[in-house]
């Protein structure tokens, strides 16, 4: 991992929050604790993270409704670490706009090598510099700005990283595991749904500006800009 990256533990779980702290600590990370959704979002607005490790099951506020008030105002990465096994729910907080999500319990190599890949995601998207267009939507990664039509598309780093990617190569077809690895830079440790549906918010935001289709579905392959 990339050393002296500030993390932003959300847990309640004191043991589980030590054991993080840990994790982070030995692989040169600067943890910092808050153990409900309203004293991580305190944290937030007196500090500058480069990425968030997130409970759900928080008193006070959720943390679903922990990522939709970072949402509205930061494209920090978030980690989901949740006990929460069910499909429905990990489709549910990468919609709201989560970038991954561990079950608990979990490994110290799997957060490892997670919240490298989205730490090492962000390095990739700052070196980004060249403006993309297609059709009527621009992409600028200096401004991490997109324009849809001239409206203001908002997206998750996530979002924008895939968009980015298909946008410089248009009417390319892409795997899942090439989606993964050509942005990310590292070998694929997600699953084909996360990958998915991401694709689908960037479908969904696209479709409230534009009923153009831009994202085409290459079955057997992957996804495409038309």
């Amino acid at each position: 991992m990339e050393a002296g990256k500030n993390i932003l533990i959300v847990e309640d779980d004191q043991e589980i929050s030590k054991l993080l702290h840990v994790i982070l600590t030995k692989a040169g990370m600067i943890p910092i604790a808050a153990y409900s959704g309203t004293e991580g979002l305190l944290q937030l607005q007196n500090h500058s993270f480069d990425l968030i490790l997130l409970d759900l099951m928080l008193p006070g506020i959720s943390g679903e409704e922990f990522i939709t008030q970072v949402r509205e105002e930061s494209s920090v990465p978030i980690i989901v670490i949740s006990a929460k096994v069910d499909i429905e729910d990990k489709v549910q907080v990468l919609k709201m706009g989560a970038d991954d999500y561990i079950t608990k319990p979990f490994h110290q190599k799997e957060v490892e090598a997670r919240v490298e890949v989205q730490l090492r995601k962000s390095v990739t998207q700052m070196k980004q510099t060249a403006e993309k267009q297609w059709r009527g939507l621009t992409i600028n990664p200096d401004k991490l700005s997109v324009i849809l039509e001239n409206k203001a598309l908002q997206l998750t780093n996530a979002e924008f990283d895939i968009l980015y990617l298909l946008v410089t190569h248009p009417e390319r077809a892409f795997s899942k595991r090439e989606i993964y690895e050509k942005i990310w830079k590292g070998t694929y440790v997600g699953d084909d749904n996360t990958i998915s549906v991401h694709i689908s918010n960037l479908r969904r935001k696209i479709a409230q500006i534009t009923p153009s289709e831009y994202i085409k579905t290459v079955w057997g392959i992957g996804f495409m800009l038309v």
